[in-house]
């Protein structure tokens, strides 16, 4: 049997692209920088939240890092809400917790689901991710112009390029904690990073991570001005493990701490943890993160564990439970109420800072006692960190600004986020 001969230009459609549908341009990082440029009081902002949270992981700060805030943001006016309520409490408790806003634009999904800010800023699939990076980046400044450090995840090598900058902690997560792709960025990140153990329960893929982080890389990515590059990496030694519990079940208990910390030992790793107090720990039910942090607090308090607990986790919002996106659109979405993840309340999220303060408190009279009695060798890391005043100028850019986005949800702040703080 003959095969039927066929055309060039036939078989090249064959061979690629076989499977896309269309490739729409994306902004150039560089463009959006410039658009959106950082402030001094944000560049302060940020390498302050930086310097406290890799001194705290690194034992030379005796506060406790507390990363808090939506499971997800897709509500620019909410987000924006709840970070003004985050920095008032924010500074009453900067003696005994250095506090991070959680301000996640991606979400790594198991199945299919709305991926987020990015991705999908209208809430409709129309996918204007352009838009996204802008919202995305205005966002993050704005927050930094409040005076309030953001955290985020980091799901891929190329949108860190828009927003790195504007980020004092990062996670890398279950899903992806085991990439190399992942690694070898977070190794040239500049700031702290968080690996979580896996889905499984797996600690082993976090301790390696921090390892294969913290040395040089050579990888593929893309530069300010959006062309692919060679990156060389420096490593990143201000790593650490975080504890989300698992598919069978959660994992901060005082033996699931001091397990984790021996491991880290063996490995030549710093034994410092920080604790999700959702997902696997709070077994998918949002109300027993306050269970988590309970735990947490008594053992800050009272055990031996206590020592090895850097940082602590929360899903928060403004108003408690999570919704769906009705078919009617996202105007019809109940304000401040997640769309991922399901959050605890304001109240209950200040109830839960509350009893951290007094953790970190106890452990710090606990330290102090131990001190005094002679059980501890020269000074722990009893007093906080003095941070550094001013930057360098260079950090600074003021440039033009370029290209329009589509319509739909949140357009409404994209003429002046980020741009009201000079």
């Amino acid at each position: 049997m003959t095969s039927t001969p066929i055309a060039f230009k036939d078989a090249l459609n064959e061979l690629d692209d076989r499977r896309i549908k269309v490739v729409r341009p994306l902004i150039p990082p560089q463009i959006l920088v410039e658009e959106y440029p950082l402030t001094m009081t944000a560049a302060q902002t940020i390498l302050k939240g930086r310097r406290a949270t890799e001194d705290i992981i690194k034992g030379d700060d005796d506060r406790l890092v507390v990363i808090v805030g939506p499971c997800s943001v897709h509500d620019v006016k909410a987000g924006l809400e709840y970070a003004a309520r985050l920095k008032s409490y924010a500074d009453e408790a900067t003696q005994d917790l250095h506090i991070v806003m959680r301000v996640y634009f991606e979400k790594p999904r198991t199945t299919v689901g709305w991926k987020g800010l990015i991705n999908d800023p209208n809430l409709n699939g129309s996918y204007q991710i352009n838009k996204g990076l802008k919202l995305a980046r205005g966002l993050l400044l704005e927050v930094a112009n409040m005076g309030l450090p953001a955290g985020t995840e980091f799901l891929d090598t190329i949108s860190p390029q828009y927003t790195a900058d504007l980020i004092s902690w990062g996670a890398i997560g279950a899903r992806t904690t085991e990439s190399q792709v992942h690694r070898e960025l977070t190794s040239g990140l500049s700031m702290s990073v968080g690996f979580k153990n896996g889905t499984d329960g797996s600690i082993d893929i976090a301790v390696d991570a921090i390892k294969a982080a913290s040395s040089p890389h050579v990888f593929l990515s893309v530069t300010k001005q959006g062309i692919s590059g060679i990156v060389e990496t420096k490593g990143n030694d201000a790593c650490h493990v975080i504890l989300r519990g698992a598919n069978s079940g959660p994992n901060y208990s005082p033996q699931h701490i001091k397990d984790v910390s021996g491991r880290l030992k063996k490995a030549g790793l710093r034994t410092k943890v920080m604790v999700d107090c959702s997902h696997g720990n709070s077994e998918k039910k949002h109300e027993n993160q306050t269970k988590v942090v309970d735990s947490l607090v008594q053992q800050l308090s009272e055990g031996e564990t206590g020592d090895n607990i850097v940082g602590v986790m929360l899903e928060s919002n403004l108003v408690e439970g999570k919704q769906s996106i009705p078919p009617s659109g996202p105007q019809d979405l109940k304000y401040g109420q997640s769309v991922t993840d399901a959050c605890i309340n304001w109240e209950t999220t200040v109830s839960a800072l509350n009893k951290l303060r007094q953790g970190v408190q106890a452990r710090r009279q606990k330290v102090r006692s131990r001190a005094a009695s002679g059980d501890l060798n020269g000074s722990l890391a009893s007093s906080i960190s003095s941070l550094k005043e001013g930057i360098n100028d260079a950090f600074l850019a003021t440039h033009d600004s370029a290209n329009g986005v589509g319509s739909g949800f949140n357009d409404q702040h994209l003429a002046t986020l980020g741009k009201n703080v000079q």
